[in-house]
C-alpha cells in the first residue's frame, strides 16, 4: 500500500473507531438516564430498547459500503427503541454523503414518519409540538451536514479532476510540440537528401568527381536520417522531457550542414548567453528557412542574421535570392514558425524580397 492510502487507511479507521467510541457512549449513556430518571411503560420496552441498540451499534461500521440498507433498518428501530438515535443519525449522515439526494430524500422522509410512531407509541415521552419540532430539527440539521460535507467533497473532486484533465492537456502539448519538432528534424534532413539526388537526376553529365561527392552526401545524408529515425523512436519510448532540444550553440552545425549544397552566409552578433528557449525558436527558424530555400529557391544564395542584445531581445533573419523552385510547398512551415514565435512571446514576419527572393524575420523576447 503506497504511503497515501496507509495514511487514508489509518485515518479511516480511527474515524470508525471514534464512531463506535460515541455510540457505545450515546447508549449507556440513554440507559443510565433511563435507570435514574424513570422506566418506559411497559416496563419489558426498556429492556428490548437496550438490547436494540446494542445491535444497532455494530450497523456503524457498515455506514460506507450499506448505507441506505442499515438506515433502513435503523428506522425501523427507531419507532420503538431510543438507543438507536445516534447510530440513525449517522447513517442518515451518510447517505446524504454517498448516495443520491432522492434516496436520501426517501429515507430522510422515513426517519420522520417514524419519529411519529415513535410519538405514537410512546406519547408520555414528549408532547406532540415538541416530538414533531425536535424530529424535523435533528434531521434538518442532519441533512444540512451532510449537504455541506457532499458539496465539500465534490468541489475537491472536480479540483482533482481539474488538476489531471491540465496535466493530460500538459502532455498533449509535449506531445505536439515532439510532432513539430519531428516534422522540422526530418524536414530538413530530407530537403538535402532531395536536393542532391536532384543534382545527379538532373546532371548526368556531371564530371564524375562531382557525381561522387553528391552520392558521397546523399548516403551521409540517409545515414544521418536513420540515425534520426531511431532517435525518433527512442524518443517516442521514453518520457516526454527527455526529447534532445537544440540550442543557438547548434546553429553552426545546421549550417555547415547546409553549406555543401547552398551558399550560405551566416553573421552571429549576440552579447550574452541566449536564453534556451530564445536559442531553441531561433534554431528552429532558421532550419524551416533553410529548408524553405532548398525548396524554392534551390541555386539562390541565402544569408543569416542573428542578433541580440540583453535589452533589445533576439533577431534573426533568412534572405535567400532567388533560384530554382524544385516543388510547390504547402505553407504550414511558415504557418508553424509563426505559432512557435507567438509561443516565445516574439513575431514573425516573412514575404517576398525586393531581388524577387524571400525574406524571414523574427523577433524574440530575451526572456524567453
Amino acid at each position: 500500500m503506497s504511503g497515501d492510502g496507509a495514511r487514508r487507511g489509518a485515518r479511516g479507521l480511527a474515524v470508525d473507531l471514534g464512531v463506535f467510541a460515541i455510540g457505545v457512549f450515546s447508549w449507556l449513556f440513554i440507559a443510565g438516564e433511563r435507570l435514574n430518571g424513570g422506566m418506559p411503560s411497559p416496563p419489558w420496552l426498556f429492556d428490548v430498547d437496550m438490547a436494540t441498540g446494542l445491535l444497532a451499534l455494530p450497523l456503524l461500521w457498515m455506514r460506507r459500503r450499506w448505507p441506505v440498507q442499515a438506515a433502513v433498518a435503523l428506522v425501523v428501530a427507531s419507532v420503538y427503541a431510543e438507543t438507536v438515535a445516534f447510530p440513525l443519525i449517522v447513517m442518515l449522515f451518510s447517505v446524504v454523503v454517498r448516495r443520491p439526494l432522492r434516496t436520501a430524500a426517501w429515507v430522510f422522509a422515513a426517519a420522520f414518519a417514524a419519529g411519529i410512531g415513535y410519538m405514537l407509541l410512546r406519547p408520555d415521552e414528549m408532547s406532540v409540538a415538541g416530538s414533531l419540532g425536535f424530529s424535523l430539527a435533528l434531521l434538518a440539521a442532519t441533512a444540512g451536514w451532510g449537504m455541506f460535507v457532499r458539496y465539500r467533497r465534490q468541489l475537491q473532486a472536480r479540483a482533482a479532476q481539474a488538476e489531471r484533465d491540465e496535466r493530460e492537456r500538459a502532455r498533449q502539448r509535449a506531445r505536439d510540440e515532439l510532432a513539430r519538432e519531428l516534422h522540422d528534424m526530418l524536414g530538413h534532413r530530407l530537403s538535402l537528401l532531395s536536393l542532391h539526388a536532384g543534382g545527379m537526376e538532373y546532371r548526368p553529365d556531371a564530371p564524375a568527381g562531382e557525381l561522387a561527392r553528391a552520392a558521397g552526401v546523399v548516403r551521409e545524408q540517409s545515414q544521418l536520417a536513420m540515425r534520426d529515425l531511431r532517435e525518433i523512436i527512442a524518443i517516442l519510448r521514453a518520457p516526454i522531457g527527455e526529447l534532445p532540444q537544440p540550442t543557438m550553440g547548434d546553429l553552426r552545425d545546421l549550417v555547415e550542414e547546409a553549406r555543401p549544397a547552398m551558399r550560405v552566409d551566416l553573421r552571429v552578433d549576440v552579447e550574452g548567453e541566449v536564453p534556451e528557449r530564445a536559442g531553441r525558436t531561433a534554431y528552429r527558424i532558421v532550419q524551416e528557412a533553410l529548408t524553405n530555400a532548398r525548396k524554392h529557391a534551390e541555386d539562390g544564395p541565402v544569408s543569416i542574421t542573428v542578433e541580440g542584445r540583453v535589452h533589445d531581445g533576439l533577431g534573426v533573419t533568412v534572405v535567400n535570392g532567388p533560384g530554382r523552385d524544385t516543388g510547390p510547398g504547402s505553407g504550414h512551415g511558415l504557418i508553424g514558425l509563426e505559432e512557435r514565435a507567438a509561443l516565445a512571446g516574439g513575431r514573425l514576419e516573412y514575404g517576398p524580397g525586393a531581388d524577387g527572393g524571400w525574406r524571414v524575420h523574427a523577433w524574440l523576447p530575451w526572456s524567453a
